[in-house]
């Protein structure tokens, strides 16, 4: 019936779009038309599903994705490893009367130790046989958004949920859902002028034997504005503070990624307090070769510094991209490249990309941290970052990124200089499908 649900609604919006492409219906005659059918339909199916009457609305969401990678070292002592890998999420969103929203989604992963799936992947890798693959919660979630005026909005959400700060992977990993209390706010001056405060209130570990359990607090602020048909700009400001994080060791949480100065004991040398701000420019062109619709042209960049490190750490990190088009709609394309650089410790290195590493040639020592010699993600890296992807459908986008890069320090930092050589190259060839 879900699926019958889906086709009636593609039927039906074709139609009523043809009809106003021919001038048959105005936008707004077709938009009731849509809004009446769906409705009938609608009461059709909850029916027949069962479905209680406070719930208004249901759908399905998810994406599934196959990637080929390769890693590569000029270091002897690193060797080539080529894999493959999926990543699947499906999920329900069922929204309620009185503006609640409840959502849950399940996805793919390997296993992270004795912690379940990794934090910071929904990756599952081609390996050991065929044999049958782990299946994660990867939200759940209640989400209510008493403020609908038509200059306020807000929402607060409760649970594992998508990551309320709109902050770029200098921060976090796109993967990461945090669990707690998160809200957004937004009040739009007009139609061209905003701003928005986003916040959230994570737990990042539950200690039986300490009432000091870490946490995460955020707060930021964005202000995003058009200037005319075709310049818009954002800009925002935050606040991060990772509480009580002398309690978190390499065996309380999974340990994913390294790069941190760690005391002997495992724990964080320094607490993390970071402010972060960042800023975007879009300037859009008519048309570009082999583009449907407006062509963006984006320059955005990144800073992000912890105040209770000093400098000489590697107290912060920087990025900046350049980006031409966007794809994700049928017949668009992007073009990006991005330098990144993000000192040991600028940020707790187990939110950080989990993408983005180099070649650590020294053992599992202080002062930093790490599982041996191997690839390493997290912060002490810097590089660069490629991508072109192309959507020929709204449903289907290929892509490949290719990342180059090097630690700020190495380990062991010794001569020969060839025995510590940290640079690293990371091509991922990607094929997803949305659904």
């Amino acid at each position: 019936m879900l699926l019958a649900y889906g086709s009636h609604a593609q039927s039906t919006d074709a139609l009523l779009d043809k009809l106003v492409q021919k001038g048959i219906l105005t936008v707004d005659e077709a938009k009731d038309l849509r809004g009446e059918s769906d409705k009938g339909f609608s009461t059709a199916i909850d029916s027949k599903l069962g479905l209680p009457d406070f719930v208004t609305a249901l759908k399905l969401t998810g994406d599934l994705r196959f990637r080929y990678e390769m890693f590569n070292s000029p270091n002897n002592a690193f060797v080539e490893r080529d894999r493959v890998r999926y990543r699947l999420r499906f999920g329900f969103v069922a929204e309620l009367i009185d503006d609640f929203e409840v959502g849950f989604r399940f996805s793919s992963g390997d296993p992270s130790g004795s912690f379940g799936g990794s934090p910071l992947s929904a990756n599952s890798t081609f390996q050991d046989n065929g044999s049958r693959k782990m299946l994660y919660i990867d939200e759940a979630y209640m989400k209510w958004s008493p403020f609908k005026g038509p200059n306020f909005t807000g929402s607060y959400t409760i649970g594992k949920q998508e990551n309320p700060f709109q902050m770029s992977e200098l921060v976090f990993d796109p993967d990461y859902m945090p669990e707690g209390f998160g809200t957004r706010m937004a009040y739009a001056f007009s139609d061209k002028q905003s701003i928005k405060f986003n916040g959230g209130i994570f737990i990042i570990d539950e200690l039986s034997d300490t009432t000091k359990d870490p946490m995460l607090l955020g707060a930021q602020m964005r202000w995003d504005a058009k200037w005319g048909q075709k310049l818009v700009t954002s800009f925002g400001a935050g606040g991060l503070l990772l509480m009580d994080s002398e309690n978190l060791t390499n065996t309380l949480v999974p340990n994913v990624n390294r790069g941190n100065t760690l005391n002997f004991d495992g724990t964080p040398r320094y607490k993390f307090h970071d402010w972060t701000v960042d800023g975007s420019i879009i300037y859009y062109l008519d048309s570009a070769p082999l583009y449907a619709g407006k062509f963006p042209i984006r320059i955005s960049a990144d800073y992000l510094e912890n105040v209770e490190a000093p400098r000489s750490a590697g107290n912060y990190g920087y990025s900046v991209t350049a980006a031409l088009g966007k794809a994700g709609r049928k017949n668009t394309w992007e073009l990006s490249y991005t330098y990144k650089y993000l000192g040991a410790n600028a940020w707790w290195e187990e939110l950080e990309d989990d993408d983005f590493g180099a070649f650590y040639a020294g053992a599992n020592t202080p002062p930093n941290s790490g599982m041996g010699i191997g690839y390493g993600s997290g912060t002490n890296v810097r590089g660069h970052i490629g991508k072109f992807a192309y959507s020929p459908t709204d449903f289907l986008t290929f892509s490949v990124k290719v990342f180059i890069t090097d630690l700020i320090n190495t380990y062991p930092a010794t001569f020969p200089a060839t025995s510590s050589k940290s640079d690293m190259t990371r091509v991922q060839v990607d094929a997803m499908w949305v659904f």
